[in-house]
């Protein structure tokens, strides 16, 4: 009587437990199902985006070629003329000149605090880095507006031309360089960070001192993920919107010198978005600005993780 007892006992539990185990395989596999719809959809966004721009380009490309786009300086969209030549060597010297002025900064700020400052000092430094990147882009325009313009206008410009309005070439790249700093110093914190700290000791222990211990152990096997980390910030840069245009001066010129106005493709597609309609092939024009950045900022962001995911097999 007792060993059946114990049989319906061990048969219940079997029973209940297969119930329970059945229930959280379902609810393992629906979860499983809603997370790769959700992944799905992601991807299946940045493609139709891509078609879109793509679809709504096509009307201009089919006008005038892309080569001819491309190298044209003459934009006149009431004549049906679109060269893109002017903005984006607007975007390029921008881009390229916050660049050159925020890695050496980012640089040796990273260095210093992943190297040799004290955790009381990084306590201290990583707050106001949150703050910066943290900060909406137009603040950042209107601080280049009120101080970068006028300094230009009144104490650079002076000494090279005779005049100048101080909205240009070098007051979008600082503006945009101390707009990247952030994320240039947090992207390589954590590179160097990402190092065995194995590496440190034994190099500090042969007798190099902190400096060549950063530059010849550290950044050599960081120099994957910083490489990375600039592509991403170059991607941040091209895509920058309000701060270039209010400091940039929108000329529709090829700029000869940093001196000089220059017109961003972010700009010339806030610009002139609302009036595109009462002109034909504008719209088709702006969209086309806007396939190009979209194009562009895409290959950037997958060459930077495809660089990343090989630094985390490695």
């Amino acid at each position: 009587m007792a060993d059946t007892h114990y049989y319906n006992i061990h048969h219940y539990n079997i029973h209940h437990y297969n119930i329970h185990l059945g229930r959280r395989i379902w609810k393992d596999r629906v979860a499983g199902c809603v997370m790769f719809v959700l992944t799905l959809c992601a991807v299946l966004l940045v493609v139709a985006m891509a078609a879109g721009l793509y679809a709504k380009s096509a009307p201009v490309l089919r006008d005038h070629g892309l080569w001819e786009l491309l190298t044209s300086s003459e934009w006149r969209p009431a004549k049906n003329e679109f060269g893109f030549l002017p903005f984006l060597a607007g975007t390029a010297w921008c881009t390229l000149l916050a660049l050159v002025l925020a890695l050496p900064v980012s640089f040796f700020v990273a260095v210093y605090i992943s190297e040799y400052a004290r955790p009381v000092v990084r306590k201290l430094v990583y707050p106001p880095l949150d703050i910066l990147a943290g900060l909406p882009s137009v603040l950042y325009g209107v601080w280049g507006t009120l101080l970068i313009v006028p300094w230009i206008a009144d104490k650079v410009a002076p000494a090279f031309v005779d005049f100048s309005t101080g909205y240009t070439v070098l007051a979008g790249g600082i503006v945009l360089g101390v707009m990247i700093l952030p994320l240039l110093i947090s992207l390589f914190i954590e590179m160097f960070q990402s190092v065995p700290a194995d590496l440190r000791e034994t190099s500090l222990s042969l007798g190099a001192t902190r400096w060549q211990t950063a530059c010849k152990v550290v950044l050599r096997q960081a120099a994957p993920g910083v490489l990375a980390s600039i592509v991403l910030a170059l991607s941040r840069t091209l895509g920058e919107t309000i701060a270039v245009l209010m400091v940039c001066g929108n000329l529709v010129i090829v700029p000869g010198s940093l001196l000089d106005a220059c017109y961003p493709i972010p700009a010339l597609i806030a610009n002139n978005y609302g009036e595109m309609l009462s002109v034909p092939m504008y719209e088709s024009a702006l969209m086309l600005a806007a396939f190009m950045l979209f194009f562009v900022v895409v290959v950037l962001n997958v060459a930077a993780r495809i660089v990343l995911s090989k630094i985390n097999k490695k």
